[in-house]
């Protein structure tokens, strides 16, 4: 029993975002019946859905990060777009200057980066579970002085990646029909699941996010467990920003994954975790990416102004708060309690009256008899 009600609750968090995801593709259908329309084009899928996942990579990658910082340590990080660009631009700094680029010096490259977004990890992480910094302010420095280091790193250029390994890895593998961000998206989270199946990492968090003073009485220490997300979001940022920018095959220190941490934020709310820490649900996460790289794609097909794209996703953003806040949900709780009572009490009347007839019927037989 208590793992089915467990389950139970699992499926229930997953409604909104799930729900959100079926009116999207309900409007898309509405469009045009062949939105899933899949068609092989020089040894590779195309399509809306193809398009989608392969759009939503990156975002998909950090909203798993978002939602480990913002379980934890109640707060979330900002500075994730601009993580990606500084570990991305040392990344393409390396691969630059080794001359000959073998995938061996591609493997390397990623090390750094990834090496480069721990160290970016810890000093956020230092400021926010060691100096009680708010999450928000703490990131708010990479925030604003994160791309400039980025552009510096570059050169004050925006450096190409003109070799074949990286447009591999931004498109499609030779025979492989599925595009390699897709693969590599899929094998993050592979990982990722792995990681939470065979430690205790989700259920230090948790405890440190629904409890910290509870969880440093059980032997947890927050102050680790909160620096733990932020260096791993430290590395989740490399390896979005690896991704991105392999796919757009030069660095652009000024665009690459700008503004991404609203859309990881929305995609860990719409998920269905609460933003004030706690109990997280991955799985949510990553079907909110995916529903936010819907939004913005049906927005386009709806040939909506990419200028106007924002101001219909803050509209949304709204919506769907209002939607699942905890006053509108005690409010929906209550209504549904009222509707099943309602609906009990009309049940019971009909069977009494049934029950009633059933024996006037049996009173007037027997009268009769006599």
């Amino acid at each position: 029993m208590p793992r089915l009600k467990t389950r139970v609750n699992n499926v229930s968090n997953l409604f909104l975002p799930l729900s959100v995801l079926v009116i999207l593709i309900i409007i898309n259908l509405i469009k045009g019946a062949d939105y899933f329309k899949i068609t092989m084009v020089n040894g590779a899928f195309y399509g809306n859905i193809p398009n989608i996942l392969f759009g939503a990579s990156e975002l998909v990658i950090l909203s798993i990060g978002m939602t480990f910082v913002t379980a934890a340590s109640r707060g979330q990080d900002i500075s994730i777009g601009e993580s990606g660009a500084i570990s991305s631009a040392i990344f393409v700094q390396y691969v630059l200057s080794s001359g000959n680029v073998t995938l061996w010096t591609i493997l390397v490259g990623f090390v750094i980066s990834c090496l480069a977004g721990i160290v970016i990890g810890a000093f956020n992480g230092t400021l926010v579970s060691f100096f009680n910094v708010q999450p928000m302010v703490a990131t708010l420095i990479l925030f604003l002085g994160g791309r400039s280091i980025a552009f510096i790193i570059d050169g004050k250029v925006s450096p190409i990646l003109a070799n074949e390994i990286s447009n591999r890895i931004g498109t499609v593998i030779p025979g492989v029909p599925i595009h390699t961000p897709i693969i590599l998206t899929v094998v993050f989270i592979a990982i990722v699941a792995v990681i939470l199946k065979t430690t205790n990492l989700r259920l230090y968090v948790e405890a440190v996010g629904v409890n910290p003073s509870a969880a440093r009485l059980n032997g947890i220490n927050p102050k680790k467990v909160i620096f733990l997300t932020f260096v791993l979001m430290g590395v989740f940022s490399a390896v979005a920003g690896f991704i991105a920018v392999n796919k757009a095959g030069r660095h652009d220190s000024v665009n690459l994954l700008k503004f991404i941490m609203m859309d990881a934020i929305l995609a860990v709310a719409l998920g269905g975790n609460s933003l004030s820490g706690g109990k997280f649900s991955i799985t949510g996460s990553i079907i909110g990416a995916y529903t936010i790289e819907v939004l913005n794609r049906t927005l386009l097909r709806l040939e909506v102004n990419p200028e106007a794209i924002k101001l219909f996703k803050a509209v949304f953003i709204i919506v769907l708060m209002i939607i699942a806040s905890p006053v509108v949900r005690v409010y929906a709780k209550k209504a549904l309690d009222k509707a099943k009572g309602i609906f009990s009490n009309y049940s019971a009347g009909q069977t009494g009256g049934l029950s009633n007839g059933a024996v006037s019927a049996a009173d007037t037989t027997g009268k009769r008899g006599e």
